[in-house]
């Protein structure tokens, strides 16, 4: 009985059947394309013409996503994330993704702060920290290129976690 061949190990899924390790003279003879490893990352196998029609359609999506031009609440929060969440929940609209990784990046600029334990809604007037995020998310929808945003996609293959799934009527 043979045992199984380890995950760790990669296999060569080859269309053509009659080529064996036999006849690879080691020559630097050219392979065929055909052939996908279990190992091959998920990237590479999504067209790069493909992410780039869904990021226009992504881009063209949020182009069409108004503003909130009515913002009376004052919302607490402890962190940048936290405030886009409640931002998303109260308006019930998307952030787009250049926002949402922005925002992620700016908490993780008071990692080591003097200030970091300190709630950031007593360091910014909680006001003028949503008055910030809508001004950048007005800039990402109106003015990013779908063609950056699938370059950004295809080096990132957990690029989705920062795509909201919120979608609001137009």
């Amino acid at each position: 009985m043979k045992r199984a061949m380890p995950f760790s190990e990669q296999v060569d899924i080859s269309s053509d059947e009659s080529s064996s390790d036999a006849d690879d003279d080691g020559g630097g003879g050219k392979q065929s394309n055909n052939n996908v490893t279990i190992d091959q990352p998920a990237k590479e196998l999504i067209s790069e013409g493909s992410v780039i029609r869904r990021a226009e359609m992504y881009q063209e999506y949020m182009k069409h996503v108004p503003i909130p031009t009515h913002r009376g609440s004052v919302i607490p929060f402890t962190s940048w994330t936290g405030l886009a969440k409640s931002i998303k929940q109260l308006y019930g609209q998307p952030l787009h993704y250049l926002t949402n990784i922005r925002l992620k990046q700016w908490d993780q600029l008071r990692i080591g702060a003097d200030d970091e334990d300190r709630p950031l809604d007593t360091v910014i007037h909680p006001c003028k920290a949503e008055a910030s995020i809508w001004l950048i998310e007005e800039v990402h929808r109106l003015t990013s290129s779908h063609h950056h945003l699938a370059k950004l996609w295809l080096a990132d293959p957990r690029h989705h976690a920062f795509i909201d799934p919120i979608f609001p009527k137009l």
